[in-house]
């Protein structure tokens, strides 16, 4: 498994995970597909903080992080929320972890203090995951989101990056 920023040429690749939790599932409460060029945009809004992991000797995706603007204004400026998809196969693999780790150490090293996660409640193995790397929840935010006729609530999570 190879870490690596991601590049313009992935788009087609990204959005075809990512279209595929969205489609698929109730993780995320928008039944807007992404396209390639708002990946593409994405990507190049984002040089150093948009990462994905390949599976060696296949070429394949397994899958992607990013993190960016949590609020607006300067107040918020040294946090970020972020977002992980895993291809179906690259579960449980140690896939998301070493994504995270990857990105966690970016934003610190770019001087950010805490990452947010945004996570659909529904979604009990994010909840896990995000627990398992340091993440404490912060906050449940009921009935917030909706999505194929569904009132979903959003557990807020979050993780010092920093001591400063």
């Amino acid at each position: 498994m190879s870490i690596r920023a991601a590049k313009p040429e992935d788009a087609a690749a990204i959005a075809s995970i990512w279209n595929g939790m969205i489609a698929g599932s109730l993780f995320t409460f928008t039944n807007q597909l992404k396209t390639e060029a708002e990946i593409r945009a994405l990507i190049e809004a984002r040089p150093r903080a948009v990462w994905l992991a390949e599976a060696d000797g296949q070429g394949g995706l397994a899958g992607f992080v990013t993190y960016g603007t949590f609020r607006n204004g300067p107040g918020y400026a040294a946090t970020v929320e972020h977002s992980i998809v895993l291809a179906e196969g690259a579960r449980r693999s140690g896939t998301g972890r070493r994504l995270m780790e990857r990105a966690m150490a970016e934003a610190a090293q770019q001087g950010m203090h805490v990452m947010v996660a945004g996570i659909s409640a529904v979604n009990s193995g994010a909840v896990a995951f995000h627990s398992a790397l340091g993440f404490v929840e912060a906050g449940r935010l009921r009935e917030v989101g909706r999505k194929n006729d569904q009132w979903l609530d959003l557990i807020l999570m979050q993780k010092t990056l920093t001591s400063d």
